[in-house]
């Protein structure tokens, strides 16, 4: 069964990380690229997503489209990116995930079809 992983960055996350020193910083961009290698025979695929303030949304709920700068969605919870697992069922999604070493929040959605 494919999930995709999404990865969500808090308005205090983003700080942290911004305070660190450059050493810190590294050790825990290392501990991220660690966790794709030890699971990246499940990964198919992950990308990283440039930042809130690149994304462009469509609104499909207001008659005539609505097509505004930036991700305005509510909340204070920015996906940062996401991987696509190919695991056998949830249990296993949920013990990869559990793992992730960056951001606190991690979405597992099933993929459809």
């Amino acid at each position: 069964m494919k999930y995709v992983l999404m990865f969500a960055d808090t308005e205090q996350f983003t700080a942290d990380l911004a305070a660190m020193d450059d050493a810190e910083r590294e050790r825990a961009y290392a501990r991220v690229h660690q966790w794709f290698v030890d699971n990246a025979p499940k990964i198919t695929h992950h990308a990283h997503l440039m930042p809130p303030d690149t994304a462009t949304t469509l609104r499909l709920d207001h008659g005539d489209p609505l097509i505004t700068d930036g991700p305005y969605v509510e909340g204070k919870e920015i996906v940062s990116g996401y991987a696509e697992i190919d695991v056998a069922d949830l249990d296993e999604a949920l013990r990869i995930a559990k793992s992730w070493p960056a951001c606190p929040i991690v979405e597992i959605r099933p993929i459809a079809g």
